[in-house]
């Protein structure tokens, strides 16, 4: 029988287009139906249109549904893909722009810290809206999550809808692996290794070429050669301090820590060089967000109007495809990191927080693979934001600021930087910036 494929967000172009093209790639969904569905029906019908510009130029016998209705997109699917962004630019810019007030200098804001956390609060009353969804029309399903804050998101379905089998993917393992395979002159197939912590900060435990040790290789490249040490400087700095090596970019680490970020000098010196994904300069993300707020349309309509190549229509590295082809294609069994709250997974992380870990793909479904306890030092910085991540999804689904104001007074960088008295101020400010996305907290301020 066909499969069908669901795509929620699907107006979040890039994700729709390199997914299906990925999906179809696997001979057990080449006449899937892919069912598009957005509520932006402008953005949906750009989507539909570079699918069935991929379904054309494969030949597929696959065929895509575009609809607004979240439930028909969603009904008897075997795959669901989740792609939102609650909220445009205009009220994200908020994330940013009031800790930048009180000098917390943010380059992304998707993750985790003040702006992370605001984010979530907008987006988990949505994410659980669809696993009420999901749960009525299609709970068998394998549900996939790219929305961020992944870690966060991911706790507050999996802990409200247990009984849904759900996990979050981030490429920044499987790219950052291929980093480094480039930086030591090895090929990727070559490669294997062992990765875990949290969603943007899981750490290479073990990186091995040909089942060789190759961090001495990875810490020589870093040393002795400066275009490779300037293309990352936070994670090789965090590397050499730490002794293992981080999943996601500079930019992004750069504020998950109190290392980098606090000063104007330390900003200069570590974040304002290139880096291979994206630079770590303030508000970085939302610039981007807003350069192309005005021209998304024309920029899509130019695209759509270029031949699709050969190389193009081969499968990318995104995991996703390859889940579904594990648990309901050709059942190849297919091992990847996925977001999956900590039941005795890493010993040395809280109980119950969202890890980034080694998943089993197969026609059991998912299965988590069980880690041990980090070594110490990763288990100290990956505590601290697991911590606070645990108290914000907390306070997200009580609707209790309080609680909200707590994780953040907690955040490595935002402590670095600010007094109790000034986080309080700033989480005010945040809240009031919020307020018609957050009908169901109590009381929308903190006082002392």
């Amino acid at each position: 029988m066909s499969k069908k494929i669901a795509f929620i967000g699907a107006g979040s172009l890039g994700f729709t287009r390199g997914l299906v093209r990925d999906i179809l790639t696997f001979e057990a969904f080449k006449d899937a139906t892919i069912a598009l569905m957005d509520i932006d029906k402008e953005r949906l019908a750009f989507s539909k249109k570079a699918v069935e510009k991929i379904i054309k130029a494969g030949k597929y016998p696959a065929k895509v549904i575009a609809t607004t209705d979240r439930a028909a997109a969603l009904k008897g699917a075997d795959g669901v893909l989740i792609t939102i962004l609650q909220g445009g630019p205009q009220v994200f810019r908020t994330d940013i722009e009031i800790p930048k007030k009180y000098n917390v200098d943010i380059n992304v804001g998707d993750t985790r810290g003040p702006s992370g956390i605001f984010r979530t609060l907008r987006t988990l009353p949505v994410m659980l809206d669809i696993c009420k969804d999901i749960r009525k029309h299609c709970p068998d399903a394998i549900v996939l999550n790219y929305t961020n804050p992944m870690a966060m998101l991911c706790r507050g379905m999996q802990s409200e809808f247990p009984e849904l089998n759900i996990t979050g993917l981030c490429h920044s393992v499987q790219g950052t692996a291929e980093m480094l395979a480039r930086w030591i002159g090895a090929p990727m197939e070559e490669i294997t290794y062992l990765c875990a912590g949290i969603n943007h900060q899981a750490f290479y435990l073990d990186y091995k070429w040909k089942g060789k040790d190759a961090y001495p290789l990875i810490r020589k490249a870093i040393l002795k050669k400066p275009e490779i040490y300037n293309a990352e400087h936070v994670r090789n700095e965090m590397y050499l301090a730490l002794d293992y090596y981080v999943t996601e970019s500079s930019g992004h680490n750069s504020e998950y820590n109190a290392w980098f970020r606090k000063r104007t000098d330390l900003i200069e010196k570590y974040c304002t060089a290139g880096t291979n994904w994206n630079p770590g300069h303030y508000a970085y993300i939302l610039n981007e967000y807003l350069k192309r707020e005005n021209n998304w349309k024309k920029d899509v309509e130019a695209e759509l109007k270029k031949p699709l190549t050969k190389d193009y229509l081969k499968r990318g590295h995104e995991y996703a495809a390859s889940i579904f082809n594990a648990v309901f294609g050709d059942n190849k069994m297919f091992e990847f990191n996925g977001n999956i709250r900590n039941k005795n997974i890493i010993s040395n992380l809280p109980a119950g927080c969202c890890v980034e870990i080694p998943v089993l793909a197969s026609k059991r479904g998912l299965d988590a693979i069980s880690v041990g306890e980090l070594p110490a030092q990763l288990a100290v910085l990956n505590n601290i934001s697991a911590r606070c991540e645990e108290l914000a999804v907390e306070g997200a689904l009580k609707g209790d600021a309080r609680m909200i104001y707590h994780a953040i007074l907690f955040d490595p960088l935002t402590s670095a930087v600010l007094s109790l008295e000034e986080i309080r101020h700033m989480v005010n400010e945040m809240f009031k910036a919020n307020k018609e996305y957050l009908p169901h907290f109590k009381t929308l301020s903190v006082s002392r």
